[in-house]
C-alpha cells in the first residue's frame, strides 16, 4: 500500500494569519510539522500543500518538497485531493494538519495500521483525555461512536448533551475529543471532494458531517498521545513550553 502524507497550510488564516511562517525557537511552524511527519516509516511520499509562495520557497529552503495549489479550496481535504490528483500512484493518503508542530509519528502510523482492515474508508483519531472547560469549547471538536468504532456524529458541543443527566456523566460515560488527523483511501478521497455541501455541515463548520450523511464510514482510532495544536496566537506558548 502506497501512502501519501499532505500537508495543507494556508497563509490567510481567519484566526492566524502567517501562522505557518511563525518562529518556534529556531524553526517555522511548517519545519516543524514536515519533520515530524517524516518520521513516519509508513509514508512514501510528504508533500506540503499550499497557496502561497512564502511557505512553498519556506519548504525549499529546509529541503522538503511542497506544491502550489488552488487559492479556491474550501477545506484542507480538497487540498490533498488535487495533490492526490497529480500523484496518482497511491492507495491512501493522510492528511496531516499544518498547525501541529509537534505532530508525533506514532499517531499517524496508526491511522495507516487500520487501514490493513479492507473495509475501513476513512479514519481519523479521538482521545478521551477531555476536561469539562473543552468539552463546553466550541473549538475543541467532540465525537460519538458506535459499537463498531464508526463515528455517528461529530458536534462543537457537547455530544452527548447531559442536561438530563442525573449524576456526573464524567464517570458514566467516555467523552471523546476528535484530533484533526485523517487518512482516506484515494478513491474515498476523490469522492467525498465530490460531494455537494449540505446544511448540517454549514450549522457546525465541520465538513466530516457531509461524508457522513452521504453514507461514508469515519473508523475513529482512539490515542493517549497528547499534541497541542496552534489555532491562535494564544497557543503558542503551550508549544513553546513542550518544546
Amino acid at each position: 500500500m502506497k501512502v501519501l502524507g499532505v500537508i495543507p497550510a494556508r497563509f490567510a488564516s481567519s484566526r492566524f494569519p502567517g501562522k505557518p511562517l511563525i518562529d518556534l525557537k529556531g524553526k517555522t511552524m511548517i519545519q516543524r510539522v514536515y519533520e515530524g511527519a517524516k518520521k513516519s516509516k509508513l509514508i512514501d511520499e510528504l508533500i506540503v500543500a499550499t497557496d502561497d509562495k512564502r511557505i512553498l520557497n519556506e519548504v525549499k529552503r529546509f529541503g522538503g518538497k511542497a506544491m502550489m495549489t488552488s487559492q479556491n479550496h474550501p477545506s484542507g481535504t480538497d487540498r490533498c485531493a488535487e495533490v492526490l490528483n497529480d500523484n496518482q500512484k497511491f492507495d491512501l493518503v493522510i492528511n496531516i494538519q499544518g498547525d501541529e508542530p509537534l505532530v508525533d509519528f506514532r499517531q499517524l502510523d496508526s491511522l495507516i495500521q487500520v487501514f490493513s482492515d479492507d473495509s475501513v474508508e476513512i479514519a481519523t483519531l479521538a482521545t478521551e483525555n477531555i476536561s469539562e472547560s473543552e468539552l463546553m469549547n466550541p473549538n475543541r471538536i467532540k465525537v460519538v461512536v458506535n459499537n463498531f468504532g464508526k463515528a455517528m456524529y461529530f458536534s462543537r458541543s457537547a455530544i452527548p448533551n447531559f442536561n438530563n443527566f442525573s449524576g456526573d456523566p464524567f464517570k458514566t460515560h467516555p467523552f471523546l475529543r476528535h484530533i484533526g488527523l485523517y487518512a482516506y483511501r484515494a478513491e474515498v478521497l476523490k469522492s467525498i471532494t465530490e460531494l455537494p455541501p449540505i446544511v448540517l455541515e454549514r450549522i457546525e463548520s465541520l465538513e466530516q458531517l457531509r461524508w457522513l450523511y452521504y453514507g461514508y464510514q469515519i473508523k475513529i482510532v482512539k490515542t493517549e498521545i497528547e499534541t497541542p495544536n496552534i489555532d491562535t496566537p494564544e497557543d503558542v506558548e503551550k508549544v513553546l513550553a513542550c518544546l
